[in-house]
């Protein structure tokens, strides 16, 4: 009868797999990776405390009532794991600053390593435990994002529906559940939190840099309800009705949309020798959108080795991938109106760009983005959709960026691979310049080195304590 058994559902192998992952499995390059993220996250949280969507949430958890042995950054409010994860996780994001992984979908598994720090806290564990719920995080997020065939952005759904499916494995592995609590607590987690493209789509509002840690939020909570007894489906990945089959019925291009299964199980790591997925995710050297970095890059070596001035320029022609021209070139982000536009349009960041010399954070402050004399220069941008370059994304970000100036000079520039790029990849000491940056002002700087020492070797923590405290502004 052994022929007619069941297959074994994709929960239950990914549950399987994480629960036996130990510390001792992983990589020392695995661990230097999570270090490295930890440290750029908490710097992009330090910023991102200080936009007006974190200010509003921490006003209305801190209405909701507080109390809890979970710790939000910056306020140092204390409250249960579960809205301590949202909070601190819709910090990372809320710039749009963290870490990315574009494949057949885009994810930045940063958004979701809030939920394990506040389970680490709250339930009094170890940064080795953070690290190894961290390293989690990223395998099973960032293969989920490679598995569309294609991705679900390609037909109007959102990467955060799949960051429910990862979310809960991270988390559920810091509360210890056993395989079959991880397989309720995913089931729990996705069944709530399919995501609409709607939230990145033509005006932008504060969901857009919400609705990831939300999903974070999710994998706390079912983790929790799980390790309880509560029960989710199975078969909430590949079975009946559920992700894989649901999708099945769109048509892309004629062909029903698909996941790979097997690829996205295949060869999970489980030794000191393996090759974890972390060691393939990007950080940001920009405070935008991760397509716009390539042109950025390239636009921002012309400018500096021909000595380009803002008045000395007649066009800026981008050449980029389609999807990239439809997300950041469309009309609406000709004329951005807040920062999430802003940061989403390449008109607006190649005009500040070329006018302020940089782009930072400091960029998309609102009389930055309201500034009627960047307008002139946004309309001489064309973006243009380059099909051979199409042909070589996801492995390559190829942009081209000629800059014709009032002489009937041309200067052109193509990069392929952007800074922060796992092939150009960012710098410990980078890194603290881009923290210093964010958190200098809401923490002080003495604060911030005394940060990066402890996030350096956070795997010789017994307990989060520290971190919380070093997190809080004085």
């Amino acid at each position: 009868m052994a022929e007619h058994s069941p297959k074994r559902l994709l929960s239950h192998v990914i549950a399987e797999w994480a629960c036996a992952l130990k510390y001792e499995d992983l990589s020392p390059a695995a661990i230097e990776a999570a270090k490295l993220f930890w440290f750029d996250s908490i710097g992009c949280a330090l910023g991102g405390s200080q936009q007006d969507d974190a200010r509003i949430l921490l006003k209305h958890y801190r209405a909701m009532g507080g109390n809890g042995n979970a710790t939000a950054f910056v306020s140092g409010f204390k409250t249960n794991p579960v809205d301590a994860a949202f909070l601190n996780g819709h910090m990372i994001r809320a710039m749009d600053y963290n870490d990315i992984y574009w494949k057949a979908d885009p994810c930045h598994p940063s958004d979701l390593i809030a939920a394990a720090l506040a389970l680490c806290e709250s339930e009094g564990l170890s940064g080795k435990d953070l690290i190894l719920s961290t390293i989690i995080a990223y395998e099973i997020e960032m293969r989920l994002c490679e598995s569309g065939r294609p991705g679900v952005r390609e037909y109007g759904w959102h990467h955060a529906t799949l960051s429910a499916f990862a979310a809960p494995v991270a988390a559920g592995r810091v509360l210890n559940l056993t395989p079959e609590q991880m397989v309720s607590a995913i089931g729990i987690s996705a069944s709530r939190t399919f995501c609409p493209g709607a939230v990145t789509a033509g005006k932008l509002t504060n969901m857009k840099n919400t609705v990831d840690p939300w999903a974070g939020r999710m994998g706390a909570e079912s983790a929790l309800l799980a390790r309880d007894g509560f029960s989710g489906p199975e078969h909430i990945i590949d079975g009946k009705e559920g992700l894989f089959a649901v999708f099945k019925h769109v048509q892309y291009k004629g062909q029903p949309a698909t996941f790979d299964g097997k690829a996205l199980v295949a060869d999970l790591p489980n030794s000191p020798k393996s090759h974890y997925r972390i060691l393939d995710c990007g950080m940001k050297s920009f405070p935008i959108e991760a397509l716009s970095h390539a042109p950025l890059t390239a636009m921002m070596k012309t400018v500096k080795e021909h000595k380009i001035q803002a008045n000395d320029v007649k066009e800026i022609k981008v050449e980029v991938i389609a999807r990239a021209a439809d997300i950041l070139g469309d009309p609406h982000k000709y004329r951005p109106d807040s920062k999430e536009t802003a940061d989403h349009s390449l008109p607006y960041c190649m005009a500040a760009g070329l006018v302020d010399g940089m782009v930072t954070p400091l960029q998309f402050k609102e009389e930055r983005v309201l500034d009627k004399a960047l307008i002139p220069i946004m309309d001489k941008v064309k973006v243009v959709a380059n099909e051979e370059f199409e042909a070589l994304f996801p492995k390559f970000q190829p942009s081209r960026v000629t800059i014709t100036t009032n002489d009937g000079k041309s200067h052109s520039t193509r990069v392929d691979v952007p800074k922060g790029d796992p092939r150009d990849p960012m710098t410990e000491d980078e890194i603290a310049v881009k923290f210093t940056a964010l958190g200098g002002d809401v923490i002080g700087e003495d604060q911030c080195k005394k940060l990066q020492r402890f996030i350096m070797s956070i795997e010789t923590a017994d307990k989060l304590d520290g971190l919380f405290e070093l997190t809080t502004a004085r």
